[in-house]
């Protein structure tokens, strides 16, 4: 398989070296969804990635699942779920790859298993809500 990337300097990279470049989250206005923007190295084989939105008090409020994305820079919209507290918010995104023989036909379930997971790299980015979330 071909992929071709933007700029032509760039050397795609073996999975294990594949590496998150750029993380950010911004809230939008409603601070009910943040955007995220991510983009990794270039890479040889599409990889797959999970975000992670914690609140102040650790508790999942979104969540995002990437199944072998074709492009190094991602944009996605969480939408936070339940009642919303102020303060510093945390999101975390992992990135990975499946552990499959080569026989193996793609199932679904493998993206989904922890077992099969080969994650090389993670990062994280904090974000803050503002005092008054009316």
């Amino acid at each position: 398989m071909d992929i071709f990337f933007q700029d032509p300097t760039a050397i795609p990279l073996p999975p294990d070296e594949v590496r998150i470049k750029e993380l950010r989250a911004e809230p939008w206005f409603d601070n009910r969804r943040v955007r995220i923007y991510m983009e990794v190295t270039p890479f040889q084989k599409r990889p797959n990635g999970e975000i992670i939105i914690r609140n102040p008090a650790g508790v999942e409020v979104a969540h995002a699942s990437i199944i072998e994305t074709i492009s190094p820079r991602m944009e996605i919209t969480l939408h936070m779920r339940g009642a919303l507290q102020a303060g510093n918010y945390i999101a975390s995104a992992t990135i990975y790859y499946v552990k499959k023989s080569e026989v193996e036909e793609e199932q679904a379930e493998n993206y989904a298993d922890p077992e099969r997971r080969v994650v090389v790299d993670t990062g994280q980015v904090e974000f803050t809500l503002p005092v008054s979330l009316d």
